[in-house]
């Protein structure tokens, strides 16, 4: 339930305290949960997310009026709505993380020494995982259940935004954990929109937290980094780039780069920079710029673009470092694989990157040089996804390069602890 009156600091401190506490005593138990309790927790949060479609949608309208009256933009209203589909979509999501195999116990690798002594690396759960995140209600499912199936306690912080939506949505996760015999507090959500919460979790709640993990805009995340004392799995902003080379299929070029853009802009996977190779422009540029076009997406181009386009507006300098979240795209014309490696490398947020082309030797240098947690090579950018990964689901997309990059799945949020068997062996 959402908070119904103010509540002070020193309430919020007492209240953050104890959800680490409770949430560290249930990590305990989880940790030792067997497959079966856990599958069955995410199937029973599953099926209550199907039955409960109608309460999760009144909670979400009251979010979306709340958001409208707030002045959110389109995106941000796009990504806190929910729909049936959406909801229908989300409880298979939490069936596909219950059907994955349990990394909890897993032998990673095993050798034996010449002295005789055996060792394993075993799979372990993280602990606490402190998931902080903006106007996703979705995310409340996707990384609880994560969490649960990773053998971790959860402490969820949605947004404001999306608190009613979040609400609706931990009351099934919840009935789920019951009907398992599981402690509720596996998965708790802080009941307060008071930003004195946030804070608290970032202090690590006396040790309690594990790691922190934020999904949102840039403002959020530089926020986490500057300020947590536990370590953060960054997820920043998707600045995408597309680069289509001049030996690209021209209509798989344009097919890709539609979906790429506007499949849905409001997801970080979304395309925001197109890099035409200068080598062969007259072929290339018309009929992806007039494609987007036609599909409503604003253009701004460098001064290249500008020039052959009716309707393109000059691209200034932050353009190039925009996530849009909309339909806009920033667009510009590159010297070949070079030109477009010194591109990206130059403004690329290492989320996300991708080359359109047929010269393997253009997609090896762009895979050996680009340092992005996703690259792809004639696919659409909307694949930076979990869920397209096979991993059922993704609490987000790691930028950074400790422990876990790109899509944070089940094995993402498990650490290794080594297990060494001997016969009796000093070392003397």
């Amino acid at each position: 339930m959402l908070e119904k009156n103010t509540p002070t600091a020193a309430e919020i401190a007492a209240l953050m305290q104890d959800m680490g506490r409770n949430a560290q005593t249930a990590s305990r138990a989880l940790a030792t949960a067997t497959a079966e309790r856990k599958h069955a927790a995410l199937v029973g949060a599953s099926e209550a997310i199907r039955n409960n479609i109608q309460t999760i949608l009144d909670a979400n309208a009251i979010d979306m009026e709340n958001g409208r009256e707030a002045g959110l933009s389109g995106p941000m209203l796009d990504r806190l709505n929910l729909t049936t589909d959406r909801i229908r979509a989300m409880a298979d999501g939490v069936d596909a993380i219950a059907a994955l195999k349990d990394p909890v116990g897993e032998e990673i690798a095993r050798w034996q020494r010449p002295n005789g002594l055996d060792i394993s690396r075993i799979r372990t759960p993280l602990g606490v995982i402190g998931v902080i995140y903006e106007s996703r209600p979705n995310v409340t499912a996707d990384a609880g259940a994560l969490c649960l199936k990773a053998g971790n306690a959860v402490i969820l912080r949605g947004g404001s935004d999306s608190a009613n939506s979040s609400a609706a949505i931990h009351a099934c996760m919840a009935k789920g954990l019951a009907q398992a015999g599981l402690p509720e507090d596996c998965v708790q959500l802080v009941p307060t929109t008071d930003r004195a919460a946030v804070g608290e979790m970032l202090a690590g709640l006396n040790g309690t937290v594990d790691v922190i993990v934020p999904r949102g805009g840039r403002s959020l995340v530089e926020r986490v980094q500057r300020d947590a004392r536990v370590p953060v799995f960054a997820h920043l902003e998707g600045l995408v780039h597309v680069y289509v080379d001049a030996t690209a299929d021209l209509d798989m070029a344009v097919n890709i780069l539609v979906d790429a853009k506007l499949r849905r802009t409001s997801i970080c996977g979304a395309a925001e920079t197109l890099l035409i190779d200068a080598n062969d422009v007259d072929r290339l540029a018309k009929p992806l710029i007039k494609a987007l076009q036609a599909k409503g997406c604003a253009i701004r181009g460098d001064e290249k673009i500008t020039g052959m386009f009716k309707g393109v507006e000059p691209a200034n300098e932050d353009d190039w470092s925009t996530e849009y979240l909309d339909a806009v795209i920033t667009a510009g014309l590159v010297d070949g694989i070079g030109g477009a490696i010194d591109h990206i490398n130059k403004w690329s947020s290492n989320h996300t990157d991708c080359i359109i082309a047929e010269d393997t030797n253009a997609v090896t240098r762009f895979f050996n040089e680009i340092d992005s947690a996703i690259l792809l090579h004639n696919a659409s950018t909307q694949f930076a996804d979990g869920g397209e990964f096979g991993m059922g689901a993704e609490i987000g997309i790691a930028t950074g390069k400790m422990h876990a990059r790109g899509p944070v799945g089940v094995e993402q949020l498990t650490s290794f602890k080594y297990v060494v068997r001997g016969s009796g062996q000093i070392r003397g």
